[in-house]
């Protein structure tokens, strides 16, 4: 089968499988670049770099300073530029930002390269995902979403397992520079081979104004309501997700496990986020997004909540793989959600808005574990609280409505925007 493409100058077309086969591939490069640093602090606390849990976790709000810096440009200049070129050039700002962190003697500088990172992951993430739905058909929409997704979970899952076998008797460093080469073969060849996007504009002028006449049109009549929930949503999804991500290997070394243990409890994690993105993404193409993602993100709590009686490890790396299936496929699907609930015109600055503003829990993820684990309190508290943005993530989807404004007014109101006077 064939997905629905065009180009600037000829008709292109790439079937389905090496399209989202590329597609996954981009999406395994941030997910390598997001988890590589959550399974790399507990060496870098003990490196000599002076870091310090604090510090370890403002720089991994660093990275979603750089996000969220990062999905406001996606927001506003996806219909300027279109969501190929943009594609490009944020998988190539994280993977110069990952190969600087192998680099770098100073922890500060390395916040710097962390957040430059950011900056490129938060473009590429609702691009590439705005760009995956605009390229298949309405019926397989969130299937494909997330099996692209499924390639950050396996980023991820490469950069936990490298972990495991590399420290800590080879240098952290290895972890970062890994992780900047396959950019090297992945962008050339999307270059080559992915089309444009259908939606990609026509005129710079034009899109510009549109920009505008987008988000306006997000708090119209009959659209504010989901776009506000939208927001809480990813507020709610990041937060776990970073917060999570970043502390794991050391809330669970803090329990009592080894690094070795505490690393490959991280990667039963992203498999689970894995099956989660690709079970999850069909299985809501059949009943429904909205029912998945709720359901996801009271899974992702419930496991958090066992975790915290520490029960015996073979139950403890299954509560791990449905915490993964939960809390981090719960914001992959929450995107699909988006992208299937605003029509065409809307997609691209819908879930670049959404996931703007929802860095804002990216970065209190990372800070709200550091306090956790500075506080003296039990590690329990860590299982205790993050718990809780998870329940409140499956009561705001619940209550996400249909979008009902006519497409026509929508268009016309983006349209007088853009008109020149």
């Amino acid at each position: 089968m064939s997905v629905r493409t065009a180009s600037s100058s000829a008709r292109r077309s790439l079937s389905e499988g090496p399209l989202l086969l590329i597609a996954a591939g981009f999406a395994a490069l941030e997910g390598y670049d997001l988890a590589s640093y959550g399974v790399t602090v507990p060496s870098l606390l003990q490196s000599d770099l002076g870091v310090t849990k604090v510090s370890a976790g403002h720089v991994g709000s660093l990275l979603a300073v750089g996000m969220l810096i990062g999905a406001g440009l996606c927001a506003v200049l996806i219909r300027r530029f279109g969501s190929r070129r943009l594609l490009f050039a944020g998988a190539g700002l994280f993977s110069i930002g990952t190969l600087t962190c192998a680099l770098v003697q100073d922890f500060g500088l390395f916040g710097l390269a962390r957040m430059l990172v950011g900056v490129g992951i938060g473009i590429v993430l609702p691009t590439l995902t705005a760009y995956v739905a605009d390229v298949s058909e309405p019926s397989r929409r969130s299937r494909n979403v997330g099996i692209m997704m499924a390639g950050y979970a396996g980023g991820a899952l490469m950069s936990a397992v490298l972990a495991a076998s590399l420290l800590p008797d080879y240098s952290w460093r290895w972890i970062y520079a890994i992780g900047a080469l396959p950019a090297l073969v992945l962008l050339p060849l999307g270059f080559r081979l992915l089309p444009d996007s259908p939606h990609t504009p026509t005129s710079g002028a034009t899109a510009g104004g549109r920009d505008l006449g987008a988000l306006r049109t997000l708090f119209s009549p009959g659209v504010w309501v989901a776009t506000v929930l939208f927001w809480l949503i990813s507020f709610c999804g990041l937060l776990l997700v970073f917060g999570i991500s970043t502390w794991l290997p050391t809330i669970m070394q803090a329990a009592g496990y080894s690094l070795g243990a505490s690393l490959s409890q991280a990667a039963a994690m992203w498999v689970g986020a894995g099956v989660g993105m690709v079970a999850g993404g069909a299985l809501a193409d059949r009943i429904g997004i909205k029912k998945v993602v709720v359901v996801a993100f009271l899974a992702g709590a419930a496991a958090l909540l066992l975790m915290s009686t520490r029960p015996p490890l073979a139950i403890l790396f299954i509560l791990m793989f449905v915490s993964g299936l939960g809390f981090i496929g719960s914001q992959v699907l929450t995107n699909a959600f988006i992208v299937t609930r605003y029509p065409d015109d809307l997609r691209g600055p819908a879930i670049g808005w959404a996931l703007s503003v929802g860095r804002i829990g990216a970065i209190v993820g990372p800070m709200m574990g550091s306090v956790i684990l500075t506080s003296g309190l039990d590690v329990k508290w860590n299982f205790y609280l993050f718990a809780i943005p998870g329940l409140v993530g499956a009561l705001l989807a619940l209550c996400v409505p249909v979008i009902t404004r006519r497409r026509r007014a929508a268009l016309d109101a983006v349209e007088s925007v853009a008109r020149p006077i």
